[in-house]
């Protein structure tokens, strides 16, 4: 009976535990779920929040003069609404931005996953993402009060104090490490076989770097192109304090006014809800978030179409 009774106490202990870890399970996955799905209904209700305020925009504005209309004056009584001016403005900023971190982000992947040892790769890489924890509100500062009087008195004499260039050239340094790491993770990635194979045919190590391991990590490198570029097209704090807010057509050297700034602009100012005025910073904000899904779409389709796999 001894015997009996402890099976049966051990038994019971047994199913408790088993009801107690499945219920824990339970609570997880339902937690875990609820994340989820949070997650994505607030992205819907961000869509719905823009489509929304928009087509109020678009009931007051013509579609046709917002895409076509080469001036962007929204605060005036009798103003003009061509987004194509912010668009420019974004655009010109988000190349000079691209033009510094595309290739220096590169070659610092390569040379971390191919040339510096493992000793100097543990703090070396850190120490280049610390880049990406600094405050873009101090890069713009940078911009404007470090980055523009060096330009002006070494190069660009007649650089204007708000421009384009500034805002661009230090845009870039802060998208480099999104661009170095998101490549070196996919370079190192790469089978060491291929590296060895491409050794024992008497290839060099520039060689294997340039001609097996890049090729082989293209569509990691390409996604790591397009979300730093998605990331200096949403840019706001930089291009809002040394690009300037004077929309016009203008030159590297000259102020430009891109959709971000613009936004910042309307929404710390004193502009009352519902005006005109108030709707052009969702219309401005769906454009801005039309561009940035088609840069994530290609993205995803090329690292789909081109990704390498191996067993």
């Amino acid at each position: 009976m001894t015997v009996e009774a402890k099976r049966g106490a051990r038994s019971g202990e047994w199913r408790q535990e088993s009801r107690t870890r499945h219920f824990r399970e339970r609570a997880i996955k339902v937690v875990l779920t609820g994340c989820a799905y949070a997650s994505v209904l607030t992205t819907f209700g961000i869509v719905f929040v823009l489509i929304f305020e928009t087509i109020d925009f678009f009931r007051q504005v013509s579609i046709v003069e917002f895409l076509t209309a080469t001036r962007w004056s929204a605060s005036f009584a009798n103003g003009d609404f061509g987004v194509m001016v912010l668009v420019y403005g974004t655009l010109l900023t988000t190349l000079i931005a691209i033009s510094v971190a595309l290739p220096v982000g590169l070659l610092a992947a390569i040379f971390l996953s191919e040339y510096a040892s493992m000793r100097l790769r543990r703090w070396l890489k850190p120490a280049l993402e610390v880049l990406a924890g600094v405050p873009t509100i101090v890069y713009g500062f940078f911009a404007l009060t470090f980055v523009t009087p060096f330009l002006q008195s070494t190069i660009f004499p007649n650089l204007q104090i708000f421009n384009a260039l500034s805002a661009g050239l230090v845009m870039g340094v802060m998208i480099i490490p999104t661009v170095a790491s998101v490549s070196e993770d996919s370079i190192y990635a790469v089978p060491r076989s291929l590296r060895e194979g491409a050794y024992a045919l008497g290839a060099t190590r520039r060689e294997v770097a340039t001609k097996i391991v890049v090729p082989a990590a293209l569509s990691g490198i390409v996604a790591s192109f397009i979300l730093g570029i998605s990331r200096a097209v949403g840019e706001t704090m930089i291009v809002a304090v040394a690009a300037g807010q004077l929309a016009q057509f203008g030159g590297p050297l000259e102020s430009v006014q891109t959709m971000t700034a613009y936004i910042v602009q309307v929404a710390s100012g004193d502009t009352a809800r519902g005006t005109l005025t108030y709707s052009t910073i969702f219309a401005v904000g769906t454009t801005l978030f039309l561009m940035t899904l088609i840069l994530n779409i290609i993205s995803y389709w090329f690292v789909r179409r081109f990704r390498e796999t191996y067993e």
